[in-house]
């Protein structure tokens, strides 16, 4: 298919620049020895996930269960979820997942452990256990080294728990500092910790400066967005994913309409600023899509040389494409003006 065939609004993917992004976060990861589980919450694409896996990758991260049963359909048999499980329902779940994949979940509190244990011990399943710690962003995790000891100590009470290691997401300066603190602490105890692990599209700046880290966990990398280029992490020539829109009406002679919205676009800010807009038009640099309704964008083109004509058609970098994506059913991966590639979105709204 032509790309000038495909109807508007659709989110289409440089399948170069992903490429060139899977196998660059893989080339750091080999020359610094660490294990690679890219996050899938970033693409919700199976076929993008065996991509990374066929790149090096030893496993996937996913942030929830849903997404984890759809990877495991596609046949992924290394899995992380690094989120807390609670309730039955899920812990029901998990024992099914568990009976399939070499599974792993982060755990940072006794509650999510007991949960966990006596639902392998009742199902006969194995289950790995990395203890999350909150080493800056104060969302999830054990706050003190202490607390994660005591942690083990409890995952040694169930004989179909194991003890994996401890993990941090995202990865911060501050991290190395906590870590070492940790690994003092356990050796202190007698204990040892097997592995840690790290997260983030921004790893590649500090993982390798800090002691211990053996895994490394990023999401964004494989598309970047308008907040990793805002934040340092790359520039726009690495921003594989963008919303091609038309414009379908020209209110004033400085603004136009595009039929892409808060549904197709998200409002997510990400990093950005409200007043630097809803996304980048790629071929209006000038431009400010300064209000979205649900399926109206409306952009400002006062400060470009020409605004354009009801019918033009112009490609939109989303600020957060995390967000963006799991608006989508499907996306179309794009080489030069033909699309090469149409794939199912097959993890989008998978929350539970």
């Amino acid at each position: 298919m032509v790309l000038d065939n495909l109807e508007t609004p659709s989110v289409i993917v440089d399948l170069d620049v992903m490429q060139r992004n899977i196998e660059a976060m893989q080339k750091y990861c080999d020359e610094h020895g660490f294990d690679f589980r890219p996050h899938i919450k970033t693409h919700k694409i199976p076929e993008i996930a065996h991509l990374q896996l066929q790149a090096g990758a030893v496993g996937i991260t996913c942030q929830k269960i849903g997404e984890a049963e759809v990877m495991a359909a596609a046949g992924i048999r290394d899995i992380l979820i690094y989120y807390n499980i609670i309730g039955p329902a899920k812990l029901e779940r998990l024992s099914r997942l568990a009976k399939r994949v070499h599974l792993s979940v982060a755990v940072d509190s006794s509650q999510v452990l007991q949960g966990l244990g006596e639902m392998t011990d009742r199902e006969n399943c194995r289950i790995g256990i990395f203890i999350d710690c909150d080493t800056g962003l104060h969302r999830t995790g054990v706050r003190t080294p202490q607390e994660a000891i005591q942690l083990v100590k409890e995952i040694q009470t169930y004989p179909n728990l194991e003890f994996r290691g401890l993990s941090t997401f995202p990865l911060k300066d501050a991290s190395g500092s906590w870590f070492e603190q940790a690994l003092g602490a356990f050796r202190a105890q007698g204990l040892e910790v097997p592995y840690i692990s790290a997260g983030s599209s921004a790893g590649p700046k500090i993982a390798h400066q800090l002691q211990g880290i053996r895994g490394l966990v990023a999401g964004t990398y494989v598309f970047y967005d308008r907040s990793s280029v805002e934040i340092g992490l790359t520039d726009l020539d690495h921003c594989a994913a963008r919303v091609l829109a038309t414009v379908v009406s020209r209110p004033s002679d400085t603004l136009a309409t595009i039929d892409a919205g808060s549904k197709t676009l998200s409002s997510d800010f990400g990093y950005m600023k409200d007043g630097n807009g809803y996304g980048y038009v790629v071929e209006y640099p000038e431009a400010r899509i300064f209000s979205l309704s649900e399926e109206h964008g409306q952009i400002d083109f006062s400060g470009c040389s020409r605004v354009p004509e009801v019918g033009e058609r112009i490609s939109v970098i989303p600020n957060h494409v995390c967000a963006m994506m799991n608006l989508h059913d499907t996306v179309y991966g794009v080489r030069r003006d033909r699309v090469e590639a149409v794939w199912d979105v097959a993890a989008r709204g998978k929350v539970k």
